[in-house]
């Protein structure tokens, strides 16, 4: 696995904000950065990173199939007991699955280490199925590249597959897209999502998340009064279930993308099941609830991760001192970075730990490898870099190539 130099294709940019691209840059911050890319084999995309993608996703649905007909499960998980019976049933139905994203730290060689899965509203899709593969094209085309140049990446071909199976199973139903207002990357995450569909075959239509209403008859409906038959959401479950209307989740005939079930899998309590059902699993990391910590004892440093925690927020290090974990920024002898702990809303609902197992570093750039899955089927990988050890929102994300 090597990080090259390459230059910046002349007028990127323009080309971005034609194709819809309009967050490459986003606070003054570049996010898109085409100065490098990354090189695998065949062997470390096949061996080390599609097959472990596609093996885990499964222990993570076995995770789900013990946890929902178990209430102490439900309880560590941090889900409303409200909406026990929600989440139960659409796993019993087998409500249908679009997309997930697992995130991995591996630099090439041994075994790809699982952070943690964005199952629920995994971002990043556009950048990995469709403007890396133009830049790929691009590249080949105008000879920079080796023409035998490959990439891992058959995500937006799966999408829209996928999306025609979920209209075979959902059928003479309008699906409509939401994401909250003011997300410019959100808003063109769904934008894409909703081309893949329509590409399928599927009527489409987008309405804001905080523009969603009520009947009298309780069922969920858009501006002009469409009852919403079936959605689409860019919005977490745990946010959903804590809203004003969420009493009526469940109640009215809605099916939904990603659905119920989803909240056990984006939840980071699924890596401590994930330990205790496949323990010493080459590419699981040592992970414990809060009060199983003197499970850790032979660990010396661990990640604090919040429940609920989205974007790499509220992520912290522990370091074991004489049996007790420490917060690192509180080591007065430590010269811990500032980057080590990250900021964010979550927390109040309790933490896990796992293992420190640091990402690559390629110069300052620490690396995260998102590999994605559609229809249970690994789909290519994304590229993330930070100068910290936390991946975050604004990480930086770089194309890459099989050669």
């Amino acid at each position: 696995m090597l990080r090259l130099p390459i230059k910046e294709r002349d007028g990127w940019q323009a080309k971005a904000e034609e194709f819809g691209f309009k967050f490459h840059t986003m606070y003054g911050e570049q996010y898109w950065d085409e100065s490098a890319y990354y090189q695998f084999t065949l062997k470390q995309i096949e061996q080390d990173l599609e097959a472990p993608t596609e093996e885990i996703h499964q222990m993570c649905l076995s995770v789900v199939d013990k946890v929902v007909k178990d209430d102490e499960l439900m309880t560590r998980f941090c889900l409303p007991k409200s909406q026990w019976d929600f989440i139960r049933q659409s796993w019993q139905n087998g409500d249908p699955s679009l997309y997930s994203r697992l995130d991995f730290a591996y630099s090439g060689n041994g075994p790809a280490k699982l952070y943690e899965n964005n199952a629920d509203t995994p971002t990043s899709v556009y950048e990995t199925g469709f403007w890396q593969w133009l830049w790929l094209q691009d590249n080949v085309d105008n000879q920079t590249l080796n023409k035998r140049a490959d990439q891992f990446n058959s995500l937006q071909e799966k999408l829209v597959n996928r999306f025609s199976d979920l209209q075979f199973l959902t059928p003479d139903r309008q699906l409509h897209f939401a994401c909250c207002k003011d997300t410019e990357e959100d808003r063109g995450t769904v934008q894409y999502l909703e081309d893949c569909a329509k590409a399928a075959g599927i009527t489409a239509k987008f309405v804001y998340i905080e523009d969603i209403g009520r009947d009298k008859d309780g069922n969920f409906t858009d501006l002009d009064n469409q009852v919403i038959s079936w959605m689409f959401k860019l919005y977490p479950w745990e946010f959903m279930m804590q809203e004003e209307f969420s009493e009526l989740l469940g109640t009215n005939n809605i099916r939904w993308i990603e659905p119920p079930w989803k909240s056990i899998l984006s939840n980071k309590a699924l890596l401590p099941m994930l330990w205790k059902l496949f323990p010493d699993h080459p590419n699981l990391l040592p992970a414990f609830f809060e009060d199983e910590l003197d499970q850790a004892q032979g660990i010396e440093r661990l990640v604090k991760k919040p429940i609920f925690s989205r974007e790499g927020a509220n992520i912290s290090f522990v370091t074991n001192q004489n049996g007790i974990f420490v917060p690192e920024n509180d080591l007065s002898t430590s010269n811990i970075a500032d980057k080590n702990v990250s900021d964010g809303p979550y927390g109040e609902e309790g933490y896990i730990y796992q293992a420190a197992h640091m990402l690559p570093q390629y110069g300052e750039n620490h690396t995260l490898i998102g590999s994605w899955l559609v229809d249970d089927q690994a789909a290519g990988i994304s590229m993330r870099e930070d100068s910290g050890p936390i991946t975050q929102d604004m990480s930086r994300f770089v194309p890459h190539i099989i050669l």
